[in-house]
């Protein structure tokens, strides 16, 4: 086995592979969930509501910000829907923006600002 992180799959293939002496019915067991964890792994799954309203969030957090930093509370007050909503919230949403390099995050002494990636 590789240095990689054993999953369900990996096990089962490896049961598989290496214990030739399993009793059919074990086997066959064990063949069909295999494939059943690849099959649910692999299936692709649409986005669910709150994911959807969070996008439609996001872009409206990219539309009021600027290079100019600004902090969370800033940015809530340059659009009502974002004023609506919680300080945490719109502080996860634009955390994420920073984690896929859509903003940056400005440190200024013990507060967070936040503009757009260059």
């Amino acid at each position: 086995m590789t240095n990689s992180k054993m999953t369900y799959v990996a096990a089962l293939s490896f049961v598989l592979e290496n214990c030739p002496d399993l009793p059919a019915d074990v086997a066959e067991k064990l063949t069909a969930l295999k494939a059943q964890t690849e099959k649910r792994n692999s299936a692709d799954r649409k986005p669910t509501k709150t994911q959807l309203a969070n996008e439609g969030l996001q872009e409206t957090i990219l539309s009021v910000l600027s290079t100019e930093p600004a902090t969370v509370s800033e940015i809530m007050g340059k659009h009502p829907d974002l004023a609506a909503l919680s300080n945490q919230k719109v502080s996860a949403l634009v955390n994420a923006l920073v984690r896929e390099g859509k903003a940056v995050k400005v440190p200024d002494k013990r507060v967070n600002r936040f503009a757009l990636a260059a």
